[in-house]
């Protein structure tokens, strides 16, 4: 049987963005142990050269990596779920803040379409409705989106 030979670090890098997005700080913290295993036995690799060049090359994006997370998530999670996500991914403030504002826009609608698959109805009491209240919060919807699930104000619109 014979051992397959160790990957470099660039083509283990293009393997995963080859499978998704990854923002510059999440593909790094994947490639660090790499980098380390590789020194032993090669001279030393320069871990943010490589980044940089993956980014002048086009195949690692902050940006892209923001657009598959918001679109992966949008439908399922409120937007300070996502925001916290998008900070621990080590998206810059810039990135964010240019997606605040369709998350914040959206943000009623996944709010009713998450609970009515869940609950589907409202509550009948206290603790019913502490409930549903703490499953929103729990998917990071805004109390002002909670509550006006909860009340099915404006339903139409």
């Amino acid at each position: 049987m014979r051992k397959r030979p160790e990957l470099t670090l660039r083509t283990r890098a293009l393997h995963y963005l080859a499978r998704r997005e990854y923002s510059r700080v999440e593909l790094a913290a994947k490639l660090r142990p790499y980098v380390l295993k590789q020194e032993e036995f090669e001279e030393k690799v320069d871990l943010d050269a490589l980044l940089d060049d993956l980014s002048e090359s086009g195949y690692l994006s902050d940006e892209r990596a923001v657009t598959q997370l918001l679109h992966a998530r949008r439908p399922r999670f409120g937007s300070q779920r996502i925001l916290h996500e998008l900070h621990q991914k080590g998206i810059s403030h810039e990135l964010i803040e240019q997606a605040l504002p369709s998350l914040h826009d959206t943000e009623l609608e996944t709010a009713r379409s998450v609970w009515q698959k869940k609950f589907g109805e409202l509550p009948r009491d206290a603790k019913e409705k502490a409930k549903q209240m703490r499953f929103l919060q729990s998917r990071g919807f805004s109390m002002d989106a909670i509550l006006k699930v909860l009340k099915h104000d404006d339903l139409d619109g």
